[in-house]
């Protein structure tokens, strides 16, 4: 059997090979929004994920290389969008811009933070810590109000390989 493996050292200075890695695992894909003193901001992030239920903690880590970075790290509060598969333009132009919104249905949100229309599911939350972790900050999120959508088959954005999809249930798993 051939190993169909690439092996790399990940203290090198060249990245595409880690980044290359990381890519293979698929996320899910949110908008991130918080409201500063010039208006609201958003950014696109795959790097989300639920922490605890008691209390309600998520995270997200924005890359401090970011000119959107220190807002973000600075709000708060801020709401999560889980977008869904029918969503892409909304990731797309939140990757690029952080400003925008005109573009899009949104409102303020319980805690202040924008609010996006017809997102999967929608996470408002205060800041509860903000760590450094490399060349990101990891922040964690306490959520103080959700909203998702009831049809729990409509499909999410996924990410993966630097590619947008859906996820497609095997029949086979059981």
């Amino acid at each position: 059997m051939t190993d169909r493996l690439h092996h790399f050292d990940p203290a090198t200075n060249d990245t595409a090979d880690l980044r290359r890695a990381f890519g293979r695992f698929a996320t899910g894909v949110t908008v991130v929004t918080v409201q500063t003193p010039h208006g609201p901001l958003g950014m696109t992030a795959n790097s989300f994920s639920s922490v605890s239920l008691d209390p309600p903690l998520v995270l997200w880590s924005p890359g401090k290389s970011s000119k959107r970075h220190d807002a973000f790290a600075a709000a708060p509060h801020f709401a999560v969008h889980v977008l869904g598969a029918d969503q892409q333009p909304l990731a797309d132009h939140f990757a690029a811009n952080g400003d925008g919104f005109d573009l899009f249905n949104w409102s303020a949100g319980p805690n202040g933070a924008p609010t996006l229309d017809g997102c999967l599911t929608t996470f408002h939350c205060d800041t509860f810590a903000v760590h450094p972790a490399g060349d990101h900050s990891v922040i964690l999120g306490q959520v103080t109000h959700g909203a998702y959508n009831v049809d729990l088959n409509a499909p999410a954005l996924l990410f993966e390989q630097s590619r947008f999809g859906t996820f497609s249930a095997d029949k086979r798993l059981v």
